[in-house]
Formats: C-alpha cells, structure tokens, sequence
C-alpha cells in the first residue's frame, strides 16, 4: 500500500501566559505530546480517548490549523510541517475537514449553494458549471438538487452534517479529517452517516482520519484504532484485534464503557471502574501518564515513560504490564519505531 501520510513524534503545547503588564510564558498545555503515525492510501485510521486527550488538537494539528511545536507532518512525501501557505495550498485541495457540529461549521447566513459555490470555484470549476456541480454533490451525499436554496437552519442535524461532507467533497481530496461527524447526531441518524462514508471510501478511494469517543461506532469504519490519554499514544491495533485482545488497561476501561443494548447482558457484565483524578495536561507525570489511576501500576510505570512495543501483528502498547499477552509473545515483541523519544529503555515485563 502506497502511504498518504506520515507522523513523526508530533508536539503540541500551548503556552500558559500570566502577568499584568507584560505576558511571560509561566507553563505549557501539552496537548499533543510524541504522537506519531502512518496513514496509507484507502484507509481510516480511527482515534479515540477520553475528552482533552488531544484528539482534535491532533487533526487539526494535520490539516495545520493549528501549529505544532516540534515533530514532522509528511503528506505524499512532502513536509508540510512548517509549510507557508502557498506552499499549503495545493496539498489542501488533497486535505479536507469535516467538524464536530455541522450547526456551527455551515455559515448560517448563506443558502447551501453558496455554501457549496466557494470551494468549487477555488477548485477552478467554471461558473456556468458550479450549479450542476453543486446539485451532484448533493445527490452524492442523498440531498436533493431543491435543497441548494435552504440556509442551514432549515435541515436536521443529519443533513447538516450530509452538507458538511459534501463540501469536503468539493475539492476532491484525497483526506478527510473527520472530528467526531456523529457525536451529535441520534443512534439511527449516526448508521446512516458512517454508511454514506463507507459508501463515499470506496467509490472515491478517500483515506479518513476519524476522531470519536465511542468505540462501538470506530469499529464499523476504521481498519486501526489509536487510542490517546493525555496526549499520548497508549495503544494503535488493527480495528478487530483491539476489541478482542486489549493491550493496555486503559483500552479495557474504554471498552468496558461502551453500552450492551441487551439489559439483561449489561446487568450481568464485570464492570472496569477506575479511580483517582486525570493528571494536569500542565505538569503530566514522568511515567505512564496513566499510572495514577492503572490497577496494574507499578514504581516503574510511576518513573518511567514505557516505550511503544509492538507485538505480533502490528499491533503496539506503551505499557510495562501489558494484559492478555504471554510471556513468549512479550519476548518475540520489539520496539516499535513510533515509540516516544522520551520513553524509557525497558521492554514490558510479563505479569499474570
């Protein structure tokens, strides 16, 4: 497979400024701390964790709508990293963006038409041409061609968001960066929007980075899973493999949060609860940013950063107690080369 993208230990901070008369830098937000990643042609790579992980600094960061800190940004081979903006503006046309309320991200004072009209126009479709554009847009996304004359109050939250996608699609990107499409949207209106994307990937061929907080909705879209705490990669699997076999306690906590529709079965589950507060995002621990609340922490997890080791599979956990690996799978396992720079040296230790 042909790689879209590239991600090498990405940082994020944002400063914490004080003072009355001049502002001086006192501490730093670590949003996004090391992340990295690839991403090949065709596929989703969905990215999950609790709210303030950094998920949507982490997209937004890709798009460069927000500016990293330190790290590199590779698409199609191409540093975009600190990229100024002519030289952004043909990878753009590749990269598009759908945001988490469809409300607030349409322009409440302009009918669908213009909505669609800008991009297509940047795109250098004709004028004559926009209109007919514009209503297969439509069409592509399950509106019809009389909805160009409505402004976006007029339509539910699953069509708005069906708007959202279609003016992504004006530019025919290669990407589409997706924060939380369906977070807002009722359970029956969130199949229909993950099955217009699964539609749109493979008539168009378009790779997703796809941010969520509900694990039971990325595993219907994304071949990988990364799940983030505080800012970090805890654990990155392929989709199936990271609902059958956690690695990381902290995946189990998540999955065990995910709701049984059956009652009965919901009533009978063990429940994985954890304690203790989420570390400052300011001053983050040395260690493991969740051995505070980890059943499984130990002094090391407390002192030291664990590295990312990838396992059989392709599937990787920055853990020293992994869970539901054996003792030989932790010894056939190796240091993934997306581990932290900041990581500690020791390889994960078997704990029954």
């Amino acid at each position: 497979m042909t790689e879209l993208m590239s991600v090498e230990h990405l940082r994020v901070l944002f400063p914490v400024k004080a003072g009355l008369i001049f502002d001086r830098v006192v501490a730093n937000v670590h949003a996004v701390d090391d992340v990295s990643f690839s991403l090949t042609e065709g596929e989703t790579l969905g990215v999950v964790g609790e709210s303030g992980c950094g998920k949507t600094t982490l997209i937004r960061t890709l798009v460069r709508l927000v500016d990293s800190t330190s790290g590199e940004i590779r698409f199609r081979g191409t540093d975009i990293t600190k990229a100024g903006h002519k030289a952004l503006e043909p990878i753009r046309r590749e990269m598009q963006m759908v945001f988490q309320d469809p409300q607030a991200s349409l322009n409440p004072r302009k009918r669908v038409r213009q909505i669609l009209a800008t991009p297509l126009k940047l795109r250098g479709v004709e004028d004559a041409k926009i209109e007919s554009e514009s209503t297969q847009l439509l069409d592509r996304v399950g509106l019809r061609a009389e909805h160009l004359s409505r402004f976006p109050h007029e339509f539910s939250g699953g069509q708005r968001q069906r708007i959202g996608i279609a003016r992504a699609l004006a530019m025919n990107p290669k990407l589409i960066l997706l924060d939380e499409p369906v977070s807002a949207l009722d359970v029956s209106v969130q199949a229909q929007v993950i099955n217009l994307l699964d539609e749109l990937q493979d008539d168009l061929g378009l790779s997703y980075v796809f941010v969520a907080h509900d694990l039971s909705v990325v595993r219907h879209v994304s071949d990988r899973i990364a799940v983030m705490y505080l800012g970090k990669t805890m654990e990155l699997s392929p989709s199936e493999e990271l609902y059958t076999k956690p690695i990381h306690p902290y995946t189990s906590v998540l999955l065990a949060a995910i709701p049984i529709p059956d009652p009965e079965e919901n009533r009978k589950r063990e429940r994985k609860v954890v304690t203790g507060e989420v570390p400052s995002p300011i001053d983050p621990p040395a260690g493991c940013r969740f051995a505070g609340r980890c059943p499984r922490a130990t002094e090391v997890c407390r002192d030291i950063e664990p590295q990312l080791t990838e396992y059989a599979g392709g599937h990787a956990a920055a853990c020293h107690h992994p869970q539901n690996v054996t003792a030989e799978e932790i010894t056939a396992a190796k240091l993934s080369v997306l581990s932290p720079l900041s990581a500690g040296e020791q390889m994960p230790t078997y704990t029954a």
